[in-house]
């Protein structure tokens, strides 16, 4: 597998999409997505998308270039038609408009439907608690085709229904949480079998209903199981708040439709720290909060505890120092469609 540093990547993953015929701001914006994901070591958010998104640039799935329409309005609300574009796009600037509400009116909401894949859900409430907030945001992909089989059940009724939460803090990596409400985000099981592996137990079941480890059983029948093994009611339960909150509220609708089009549907929420407490009090207590946890005696097995976030901070910064390792098969993708576009044979450096 290359590795590849985080700069090289970007550009790589910015030439295709333009290749594709995306506007350069915008394939700059969907290439820093994805790669902030690769650093951040969730890597099935990662480069690895980057021919998905061409494949449904040319399905007319992903519309660059799409209007940003306001559909209703308060001081607090927005409602956000993203007309089918790059959901990194619409969801970064509907987040943008959130926060800047938030600062006037201490806090402000907003849905957004008919867009693209948005990515890994966590760069968006993590730019709310850059602006000194406590951002929220749900997502799930309408009424494209499921993964998620409900709790008791054996066919997929849901998506992986993602939900992250991100407050301000003094510590040196960001205090947040980014997790799906399913065993596994769908795009974990799309790396394993990029990189030809199995899946942990507890994670699959086949259309048979029985548990499986073969990455290979999802889109033939198979589904994912909700988050929790033998308390999977928890996730289940979730999930579907996760699905009122950006399916339902959003207007998307549950169900699948015929044409299985990709359509993230988001909640987003911030809330002003200054509205409550002062700011800078609030976030030496979230260090101190955090210092508190990691003080915790360690469990047989544990080198030591870490507060939600962390290790998303040290992965990113073993990897902007080292580079990041890319597949084989996905880098033989990248290359294939820079062939295709008739761009320089891509390479590492």
């Amino acid at each position: 597998m290359p590795t590849v540093s985080a700069e090289r990547l970007r550009a790589i993953a910015a030439d295709l999409l333009e290749g594709a015929g995306a506007p350069r701001s915008e394939a700059e914006t969907v290439a820093r997505h994805c790669v902030g994901a690769n650093l951040a070591g969730h890597d099935s958010h990662g480069i690895i998308q980057i021919p998905t998104y061409i494949d449904r640039i040319e399905k007319g799935h992903i519309v660059p270039g799409a209007a940003f329409d306001i559909v209703q309005e308060s001081g607090t609300t927005t409602v956000v038609d993203g007309n089918w574009g790059f959901g990194y796009v619409q969801t970064e600037r509907a987040m943008a408009m959130t926060i800047e509400k938030a600062k006037t009116q201490n806090v402000a909401a907003t849905t957004i439907y008919k867009q693209g894949h948005v990515g890994r859900v966590a760069a968006y409430p993590l730019m709310a608690a850059e602006a000194g907030m406590i951002g929220i945001m749900t997502a799930d992909s309408g009424r494209a085709p499921k993964q998620v089989a409900p709790f008791g059940g054996r066919e997929a009724r849901l998506g992986t229904n993602p939900i992250s939460i991100a407050v301000p803090s003094d510590l040196d990596g960001p205090f947040f949480f980014d997790l799906s409400t399913a065993a596994a985000a769908a795009g974990k099981i799309k790396l394993a079998q990029a990189r030809g592996e199995t899946v942990p137990e507890g994670w699959l079941i086949g259309a048979d209903g029985q548990p499986t480890d073969d990455p290979g059983v999802l889109g033939k029948g198979g589904a994912l199981l909700p988050l929790g093994g033998n308390v999977g009611f928890k996730g289940y339960a979730l999930s579907s708040m996760v699905e009122v909150l950006s399916a339902v509220l959003t207007g998307l609708g549950f169900g699948v439709e015929p044409t299985g089009r990709h359509n993230d549907g988001c909640f987003i929420a911030c809330f002003k720290v200054e509205a409550f407490r002062p700011l800078a009090t609030f976030k030496q207590d979230v260090r101190d909060f955090a210092e508190y946890l990691k003080s915790t005696p360690t469990a047989d097995g544990f080198d030591e505890v870490l507060y939600p976030g962390e290790i998303e901070h040290n992965r990113q910064q073993a990897r902007l120092a080292s580079g990041i390792q890319i597949e084989d098969k996905t880098w033989d993708a990248l290359g294939s469609l820079a062939q295709k576009f008739n761009l320089p044979a891509i390479s590492a450096n």
